[in-house]
Parts: structure tokens; sequence; C-alpha cells
């Protein structure tokens, strides 16, 4: 049984777990599995992040990229760029870190159902969306078509590369993959993500983007759904910012009236519309 009302008592106190199993997903970017021990734990759902803590270095926020599962390993999709990822970084399967949380407000997934899903990221912005992906295709039933439009720098930096041709296979699935540049082991489109929105023009009817990318990423995809018909309430987004506490007390994470840890970091494009120049 999860341990649930601990987690809430006190959030500021991590649930120690270890690391189960580590994966590269790309040169430095490593998916880890974590196994809470008896009584630790917490339910979370799909957006929602939690802080991982490489004990006497530091904690830092990171995405939960793996669907809600009680006895499954819970998963981050890490990327080493600072002290604290560079510390989990290092560690192996055994390893004991810290994790508090959940934190923030996650996808509105019940607003989706019966919906065509049109699912854009970038880089490792990929790792929040994985698992609304997961979740539609276990449940075929309860949405319409779901079109996934994922890019990254490089091919070496599209993150889950190992999962993509599951995903396509399944009825009713388009992955459309694309790459900032041109690079020997890559056959593929050449173009960035606003770009191939233009290009394929996709359907507005009874649909719900949901996006993930870096800030300039989304800036553009953004305006490219608007020019599309998509309305306000059709476009939801994840913010990243600057966190330190998770429960909008160190006011670090504030953009416009809003703090991203508690407001967000799942926010409709009608909540962020006044702040755009902000993300």
């Amino acid at each position: 049984m999860w341990a649930a009302e601990k987690s809430r008592a006190n959030p500021m106190v991590p649930f120690p777990a270890t690391i189960s199993a580590v994966r590269e997903l790309t040169m430095d970017v490593n998916l880890f599995q974590v196994q809470f021990g008896e009584g630790g734990g917490f339910p979370y759902r799909p957006g929602q992040f939690a802080f991982l803590s490489a004990f006497g270095v530091g904690e830092a926020p990171f995405s939960i990229t793996s669907l809600n599962d009680e006895g499954s390993p819970m998963e981050f999709a890490i990327r080493r760029v600072g002290t604290v990822s560079t510390a989990l970084h290092d560690m192996g399967p055994g390893s004991v870190l810290g994790v508090r949380g959940p934190f923030g407000n996650g996808f509105p997934l019940e607003s989706f159902k019966g919906k065509n899903l049109l699912i854009i990221g970038g880089g490792i912005g990929l790792a929040p969306l994985r698992p609304i992906i997961k979740n539609a295709l276990g449940h075929r039933d309860d949405y319409g078509e779901m079109v996934v439009i994922y890019g990254a720098r490089t091919h070496q930096d599209l993150v889950f590369a190992s999962e993509f041709e599951g995903w396509a296979a399944v009825p009713g699935v388009r992955l459309e993959l694309t790459v900032d540049r041109e690079g020997s082991g890559w056959d593929g489109r050449v173009a960035l993500v606003p770009a191939v929105i233009k290009e394929l023009q996709p359907t507005v009817e009874n649909a719900v983007a949901i996006i993930c990318g870096p800030p300039i990423m989304i800036r553009f995809v953004l305006a490219e759904l608007k020019a599309l018909g998509f309305e306000n309430h059709q476009i939801v987004t994840t913010l990243e910012s600057k966190m330190k506490c998770g429960m909008g007390k160190c006011a670090r994470c504030n953009i416009g009236e809003k703090y991203v840890c508690q407001d967000g970091p799942v926010f409709t494009f009608d909540q962020i519309s006044g702040f755009l120049e902000q993300i």
C-alpha cells in the first residue's frame, strides 16, 4: 500500500529508494528505475515531478516518466547537466537516493478521452510526455488518432529511441521524427519542430495538443498551433523553471502570478498566454 499519508505529512522529507536499473538513452541521458522499500513511495499522475537527492551533494527536480503502477519501478530520464545530475549519473544499480513528491498538477487525462491527441516534444521534453503516450497506447479505445511529433538536435539526442518502433506499430498512431541538423546515420526529416507542424497541418477538430520541450520551441509551437486554428483550451503544455522547495514557498519558480511547482508544471494556453515572454 502506498505511503501517501507520510509523504503529505512532511513533503520536505525524502523517501529512501534504491536504483534497480540504469539504461543509457543518449550519450548524456540515462533512464533510472528506482524502487522504494516497504512503507515508502507515493502515488502520482503523468506530468508530475519529484525531487531526487544525491546524499551529500544536493537535490533537484525531475519529471516522472513512468506510469503509476504500484509495485513497478518509478522512472526518471535524467540529463547530465549539473552537480546533482552528474552525481546521479555516477550512481549505478544498488545505489540509494532520496525521492520526495509528487509535486505539480499533472495532465488532465480524463479530459483527453475521446479526443485526437497531438503530442509534441523536443529533446528531453519527451520524458514527461512518455506516460501519456504509454497510457494512450494501452487504452486505444479511449482516444482517437494519436500523432507524436518529436525532434532533437541530432538523431543521437532522440530519447527512448528503442521504443519508437513499438509506438508506431500500434493502429491509429503516427510517429513523426525530426532533427535540427543533418548527420551520418540519419536519413529522416531535418527540420525544426514548428516547421514540421506547419508541414503536416494536423487536424484541429476534436483534438488536444500536448507540448513539452525547450522554451523557445514551445513559443514557436504555440504560434503554429494558433495559426492552424487551435483554441486556447485545446493546448496544454508543461513548463520548466528553477525550483527549490516544490511547495510555492521559496518563490523561485514564479512566472507572472503563477508558481510552476504548484499551479503547473502543466498549463493550458489560457493560463499562460499573458506571460509567454517569461517562459
